[in-house]
């Protein structure tokens, strides 16, 4: 563990360009974190560039600021070089760490640029101590970034002042899904979230099908769109528990944003850390409301809430709210103000007339005379008819506010942190005179004299030596340890002093001489066979007893079991066990939080042939029973060899399915890469697109619910779809841990490359189903069949699912964009 984890908590601030960066140190920020054009999961950002890295280092160093990088995507197999090239450049750069998503890019940090710390990013789904205490033996962490989803007592059972350091995300947007567990911009559009190319899905409408009937919501259209995260009031609780780090969100953000953001936690933090009172005050509230809000809550900290959390009634920026429409006539309305916050000329609104919310108006503020807002009648660009009484105002904009916070970091003075010079004086009469300073001395050409009178005192030499000025320096003590009453002229100490400085100076310029690494990519690599067995093997993924009837009437002898009701997989081992040759294995929840260790237990009861591992607690549980085959699930996020050889040997897995992020090329190279026994593909399914702690069931079907202590379950008693913009049914289920997974109502397939992927070696492939009936299965399975034993095409295939299934299918994230 890297010593510049001292466990003092730090304030973390994003920095998307180089404003941002001064904001962030101008604010009281103690490091920032930054992407290159490269394996950053926010390429929307400005970012940095390589030619950047050393005078952004630089500039942060000299202010007493550390600098992470970025690298939170997955890394596929033909980027290994790109990425080993790229941590070598960090690290001559001086960067301090990079966060870090892929566990194989991780090895290979450690292996090719050690002196660069290890974060684990949110992206690397860390939810329990099991599943980091994994990923720590992997690697010596030196933070860890745990989940958004965590409450204040899950993150206490990590032990915070005990295990390795912590980092909480504090304040910025919250994602729906669990980061790097989302599917759906890569499903949707081919933009992957753990590649950096979200499109926000989540922040779209969506209408609410409940049994076939859509639901009528009037202004609720947001579903899955969750208000910003604001932490404030739980950092001494957080300092208490010992979390080290407290993350901003905000790479796409404004350098307003982040000055306002930093500055509010950077009071929060000092005066937690002092055990004062809070000292933030209504206008540091309406600062962070004012710079970027979409309703700010406490997130997921204080336990379970779906409702406070979710209110669906927008998804962009809204501010604060002002209050509601009383009158209105062409270039005016009167408000009922709802807050004491003053509205001035120039401020910008919105009105809610709970439309859509890309329709709605919005203009600023001409003047203000008492409750009646005035506009520009022809430059507003207003449509009058549609403003009616009864209408909410938002203030989305404050030009005053934006003007002193650019301020903030454009006018101020950023002086250079100066170091300390803690001075020892010893000499006596007759002798040199001598300035320590650690292990650096120098001493006088003059000798001291006995003093007769004015000897050198304390006050004296603290003066003297004080005069630091223009220099990178600051006097800390001195510690007089003269030998009697002496004494030399002023001028000589003066030049004693500064031959000090310089010495010191000198020190500081050295360059710190880094071993150079002699870890090369190739040592990670696994060797490369290919699997001779000839045996081609359809496993099915089912999640109703109708599906595994089906399985096994056709034939299948290898059966994963996906049922909402862990409890019931005691029932599907039954059931498979009486047919011979048949294999099940169950599947773990896709989560894994703190005190839920107990549903490995379950599936470890319920005796089956082997388990389908979906989190690193899974492997960290599971990983040393030798008498469970072990497959590791696309949740694991295996996308290149090394990865897989880390799952393989150290997580002990037994197979890996191919991650859903690549697409056919990108697993050609990685069965390319590695032994192809290893790996299992995933030729259909419905892609699970979002998994999330947020319960849509809860939120709007139960009747005031707030979690599964008063919902009614209203998950167990209708089936439910959410329909998007261009009329898509997608499919939504709970699991055991009440988490909601959303399907694309469109089932992916990857028929039409199954020929050249098996020119690989590739012998495992699977099929995964989601609402199929009985009979809906049976004409699935044997298609697939027929085109692992080559009696029919892959172009057959697609043609006939085509028409089998109702929505059609698609070629979704295997296909390659151009062709």
């Amino acid at each position: 563990m890297s010593a510049a984890t001292d466990r003092e908590p730090e304030l973390l601030s994003p920095a998307g360009n180089w404003d941002c960066a001064r904001a962030a140190v101008a604010n009281g920020a103690d490091a920032i974190f930054f992407g290159l054009p490269k394996f950053n999961a926010r390429l929307r950002a400005d970012n940095f560039t390589e030619a950047d890295l050393p005078e952004l280092m630089d500039f942060l160093h000299a202010h007493g600021v550390r600098g992470f990088v970025t690298m939170n995507t997955l890394i596929f197999t033909g980027e290994l070089e790109a990425a080993e090239k790229q941590l070598r450049l960090l690290e001559e750069s001086g960067v301090d760490a990079i966060i870090v998503q892929d566990l194989g890019l991780a090895r290979l940090c450690r292996h090719v640029a050690p002196s660069i710390e290890i974060h684990a990013s949110t992206q690397m789904t860390i939810t329990s101590p099991e599943g980091l205490a994994f990923a720590d033996q992997l690697y010596q962490l030196d933070r860890a970034v745990l989940a958004r989803e965590l409450s204040l007592k899950h993150i206490e059972k990590f032990k915070p002042q005990e295990c390795v350091p912590l980092e909480v995300f504090v304040h910025g947007a919250l994602c729906v899904a669990y980061s790097g567990q989302c599917l759906t911009s890569e499903s949707l559009g081919q933009r992957s979230a753990n590649r950096g190319e979200c499109a926000q899905a989540c922040r779209m409408p969506y209408t609410l099908v409940v049994d076939g009937e859509e639901r009528d919501m009037e202004d609720v259209r947001y579903l899955l769109s969750p208000q910003d995260l604001a932490a404030v009031d739980f950092v001494p609780d957080l300092v208490r528990q010992g979390v080290v780090s407290y993350k901003i969100e905000g790479r796409l953000k404004s350098p307003e944003y982040v000055a306002a953001i930093t500055k509010v936690y950077r009071k929060a933090i000092d005066a937690a850390v002092a055990e004062q009172a809070s000292p933030v005050t209504d206008e540091d509230r309406y600062s962070m409301e004012m710079t970027f809000s979409r309703g700010l809550s406490s997130g997921w900290l204080e336990g379970t809430n779906h409702p406070r959390l979710t209110h669906g009634k927008f998804g962009k920026k809204r501010g604060v709210y002002l209050g509601e429409v009383t009158a209105c006539d062409y270039g005016w309305v009167e408000v009922k103000l709802a807050t004491q916050i003053p509205v001035k000329a120039g401020d910008g609104i919105v009105f809610d007339a709970g439309e859509d919310r890309n329709q709605e108006q919005g203009a600023r503020i001409w003047s203000v005379k008492g409750d009646r807002l005035l506009f520009h009648r022809k430059e507003s660009g207003l449509d009058w008819k549609r403003i009616e009484v009864g209408q909410k105002i938002w203030k989305t904009d404050d030009p005053k506010l934006n003007k002193s916070l650019t301020a903030s970091w454009k006018n101020a003075k950023l002086e250079p942190v100066r170091d300390v010079l803690n001075i020892v004086v010893t000499g006596k009469a007759g002798a040199a005179m001598t300035l320590a300073c650690g292990k650096i001395q120098v001493s006088s050409e003059e000798k001291l004299e006995a003093a007769e009178s004015r000897p050198f005192t304390q006050e004296f030499l603290e003066k003297q030596l004080g005069r630091l000025g223009g220099t990178a320096w600051k006097l800390g003590t001195v510690t007089n340890q003269l030998e009697g009453a002496v004494m030399m002229p002023v001028s000589a100490v003066n030049r004693l002093r500064r031959a000090l400085v310089d010495a010191m100076d000198q020190v500081e310029k050295t360059p710190e001489v880094k071993v150079a690494s002699t870890g090369q990519l190739a040592d990670l690599m696994p060797a490369r066979k290919t699997d001779e067995s000839h045996q081609r093997e359809l496993s099915v993924l089912c999640r109703t007893m109708e599906q595994i009837e089906a399985s096994l009437e056709s034939g299948v002898s290898n059966i994963y079991v996906d049922f909402e009701d862990i409890k019931r997989g005691k029932d599907a081992v039954a059931a498979v066990r009486q047919v011979d040759g048949a294999r099940i294995h169950l599947a773990t929840p896709r989560i894994q939080k703190s005190g839920e260790a107990g549903f490995f237990k379950v599936v470890e009861r319920a005796e089956p042939d082997g388990v389908l591992i979906r989190n690193l607690g899974g492997i960290a549980y599971f990983k040393d029973n030798k008498e469970l085959y072990k497959t590791g699930d696309f949740s694991l996020n295996c996308a290149n060899p090394v990865t897989a050889k880390i799952l393989k040997e150290e997580g002990k897995l037994d197979k890996l399915t191919v991650s859903y992020d690549l697409n056919v090329e990108q697993v050609m190279d990685l069965l390319l890469a590695a032994p192809t026994d290893w790996f299992e593909l995933t030729l259909h399914q419905h892609m699970p697109m979002f998994h999330m702690e947020h319960c849509v069931f809860c939120t709007f079907l139960s009747d005031g619910g707030t979690s599964i202590l008063n919902c009614g379950k209203p998950c167990e008693k209708h089936h439910v779809q959410l329909k998007d913009r261009v009329g898509q049914l997608h499919t939504l289920k709970a699991d055991v841990g009440c988490r909601n997974t959303l399907f694309n109502g469109r089932a992916q397939t990857g028929a039409r490359f199954y020929q050249q992927m098996r020119g690989t070696g590739l012998r495992k492939c699977r099929m995964d189903f989601l609402d199929e009936d009985h009979a809906a299965a049976m004409k699935s399975i044997h298609a697939y069949q027929q085109l692992l034993a080559g009696e029919t095409s892959g172009n057959h295939l697609w043609q006939d699912l085509d028409v089998m299934e109702q929505l059609g299918v698609t070629e979704g994230t295997l296909q390659v964009i151009g062709r």
